[in-house]
C-alpha cells in the first residue's frame, strides 16, 4: 500500500540518519560533474529456523546494513558502497563512485543515458500486512513448528516430519539528484513443512504446497491459508505416494496445478523475458533467451488465449514495491498478449536504449539490489498467467481428460541456458482415467521446449482456481545476487506432453 504516512515504517530505521548522508553523498557527487546520482540506505533483517520431529534444530538471525552511491559520469557507471554511517563516508563513497566511473569511461564502447521518470518527493510505502514477525516472540513461531512436526510424526508412514520459517523484513531510502526520495518497508515469510518415510526400498517425502507471501505472522494464524487441513492430510499423501505406481513414460494429456505450473512460468517465461539475459548480458553467467528482441510482435509464445503480465505493484506478491532501485513507480504491463510475445522486464538504461518501442519508452520499476553492497540490476517482476474470466475449475479441466496426470505442487526442474528446452516433476501426480482421478502414480517428469509446451496449452482455469506462488531464492549476476518473486496462475489443461519415467530414463543413460 502506499501511504503518505511516516510513521508505518518500523522507527528504528527511520531513526537512522540516511538523509543527512544522502544530502552529503549527493552534493558532493554534483560538485563533481556528475550527469546523475542516486543514494540507496538499507537494512535487511533475515531470520530462520528449523525443526525436526517437535524439536528446534536451529535459528539465526542476520542484519545486512549499509548504504551505496551510484554515478553517472563522462557517459559510464560508477559504485561504491559501505557500511560506516558517517557524512565523510558518505562524501568519500561519492567520491570514489566518480573515480570508478572514469576509469570505466576509458572502456565504455557507449554512453549510458537513463529514461525519464517523473520526481517521486518523500514517498513513502509499505507492504501490506498485519503483523510483523520480527515482533512475535521467537519462542512462540518456533514452538507453533515444533508443535506441527510433532503432530505429523504421529502420522501413518511418517517417519520423520520437518518444517521451518524464512522471515525478512527490508527497509530501503533512496534519493537521487533529480529530486525523488523514497522510503519503504516490506515483509515476506516462507513456511515450510515436509514429512518423510519409506516402504520397503522406496524412501520419499510430501511438502507443503503453501506458497511463500508478502504477508506477516498472521499468514500461519488467520486463516489465510488451510494449514490445519492440509497438516492432516500430509501423512495419508505420503502413505498414498509411497504405495503408488511407477508411470508409464508416453504422452499424456496434462492438467497442471498453480502450486506446480507457477515454477514453469518462472523459468521458461520469466526468465526468458528479462531483457538483459535477451540481449545478452547474462550469458557468461545465468544465460541468455530464446525470445530475442527482434522477435518481439512476432514470436508466438503459446496458445492465442494465452495472457501473461508483469506486475510489481500486486498485493502480497514477493517482488512488488512501491518504487524499485532506480527510483521508478512499479507498475503492471503485458509480456505475452494473444498469444505473442508482446514485453519485455525492464531498468532505466534498457528503456532510454528502445525507447518507444518498450512501454513507451519509460521502465517498468524492474531494478532491484539484493543489499546495500550491490549494485541494482534488471530482476524479475512479479510474471503472471491470467484465468479465464469464465474458465471452469480444476475439476471442470480434469473432467475433459480421457488419459493424462494432475500434477500438484513443485520439486525438481531442469531447463537450458536459452529458456527453451525443460523438465519439470512435481510434488505428486494423479492419474487421470476417463475424466476421473484414479491415484497418485510416482517417478514423472513433464518434458517439452517452451513455445512447443504453451502452445499445446487448450484452456486455463477461472479466477477461482488462481493462486499466487513463489520463491525467495531467485538468482542472478555476478557478484551473485538472490531475489524473491511471485508467479500467479490457475490450473490449466495441456494436450500431448511428454511424460518420462525418470528411473527408466536414469537406467537408459
Amino acid at each position: 500500500m502506499a501511504t503518505a504516512d511516516n510513521d508505518l515504517i518500523d522507527p528504528t530505521f527511520t531513526a537512522l540518519p540516511y538523509r543527512k548522508l544522502a544530502d552529503a553523498a549527493l552534493s558532493r557527487a554534483r560538485d563533481l560533474g556528475v550527469t546523475h546520482a542516486d543514494f540507496r540506505f538499507e537494512r535487511v533483517r533475515y531470520e530462520h529456523f528449523s525443526v525436526r520431529d517437535g524439536r528446534l534444530q536451529g535459528a539465526e538471525n542476520v542484519e545486512d546494513l549499509g548504504f551505496a552511491v551510484r554515478v553517472v559520469h563522462q557517459g559510464a557507471w560508477g559504485f561504491a558502497a559501505g557500511v560506516r554511517v558517517s557524512t565523510e563516508e558518505a562524501v568519500r563513497l561519492a567520491e570514489e563512485a566518480v573515480a570508478v566511473a572514469m576509469v570505466a569511461a576509458g572502456m565504455s564502447r557507449s554512453p549510458i543515458e537513463l529514461a525519464a521518470e517523473p520526481v517521486h518527493a518523500d514517498a513513502v510505502w509499505r507492504s501490506a500486512y498485519e503483523i510483523n514477525p520480527f515482533a512475535v516472540p521467537l519462542s512462540e513461531k518456533t514452538g507453533l513448528f515444533c508443535d506441527w512436526t510433532a503432530e505429523l510424526l504421529r502420522g501413518e508412514s511418517v517417519e520423520h516430519a520437518s518444517g521451518g520459517l524464512q522471515q525478512v523484513q527490508e527497509n530501503k531510502y533512496y534519493a537521487d539528484l533529480a529530486g525523488t526520495s523514497t522510503t519503504q518497508q516490506r515483509v515476506r515469510l516462507q513456511p515450510h513443512l515436509e514429512v518423510h518415510g519409506s516402504r520397503g526400498d522406496v524412501f520419499d517425502s510430501m511438502a507443503s504446497i503453501a506458497p511463500p507471501v508478502g504477508r506477516g505472522w498472521e499468514y500461519l494464524t488467520d486463516g489465510g491459508y488451510d494449514f490445519a487441513g492440509e497438516r492432516a492430510q500430509l501423512p495419508s499423501l505420503l502413505a498414498e505416494k509411497l504405495a503408488a505406481p511407477s508411470v508409464a513414460s508416453g504422452r499424456y494429456d496434462l492438467v497442471i496445478d498453480p502450486t506446480n505450473l507457477w515454477l514453469t512460468i518462472h523459468e521458461s517465461i520469466g526468465h526468458a523475458t528479462e531483457l538483459d539475459r535477451a540481449l545478452g548480458y547474462e550469458a557468461n553467467y545465468a544465460g541468455t533467451s530464446f525470445a530475442t528482441p527482434d522477435k518481439l510482435g512476432t514470436l508466438q509464445y503459446g496458445a492465442p488465449f494465452m495472457h501473461v503480465t508483469g506486475d510489481r505493484t500486486a498485493p502480497h506478491a514477493l517482488a512488488s514495491i512501491g518504487y524499485d532501485d532506480e527510483g521508478v513507480e512499479t507498475q503492471g504491463w503485458d509480456i505475452v498478449k494473444d498469444g505473442v510475445l508482446v514485453g519485455y522486464q525492464l531498468d532505466r538504461p534498457m528503456a532510454a536504449a528502445f525507447g518507444e518501442a518498450l512501454n513507451g519508452g519509460r521502465s517498468n520499476g524492474c531494478a532491484y539490489a539484493d543489499s546495500p553492497g550491490h549494485i541494482p540490476i534488471q530482476r524479475m517482476a512479479n510474471v503472471s498467467l491470467q484465468p479465464d474470466p469464465d474458465g471452469p475449475d480444476t475439476a471442470g479441466l480434469i473432467s475433459r481428460v480421457e488419459n493424462g496426470l494432475y500434477i500438484v505442487g513443485d520439486r525438481s526442474w531442469s531447463i537450458d541456458m536459452q529458456r527453451f528446452n525443460f523438465q519439470f516433476t512435481g510434488q505428486r501426480a494423479y492419474a487421470i482415467k476417463d475424466g476421473e482421478l484414479a491415484g497418485q502414480v510416482r517417478d514423472f517428469a513433464y518434458q517439452g521446449t517452451t513455445t512447443e509446451f504453451w502452445g499445446s496449452m487448450e484452456a486455463v482455469g477461472g479466477p477461482q482456481t488462481f493462486v499466487l506462488a513463489g520463491a525467495f531464492n531467485c538468482g542472478k549476476a555476478q557478484p551473485g545476487q538472490v531475489a524473491a518473486v511471485s508467479h500467479g496462475c490457475p490450473s490449466a489443461l495441456f494436450r500431448d506432453v511428454r511424460v518420462l519415467n525418470v528411473n527408466d530414463e536414469g537406467e537408459d543413460s
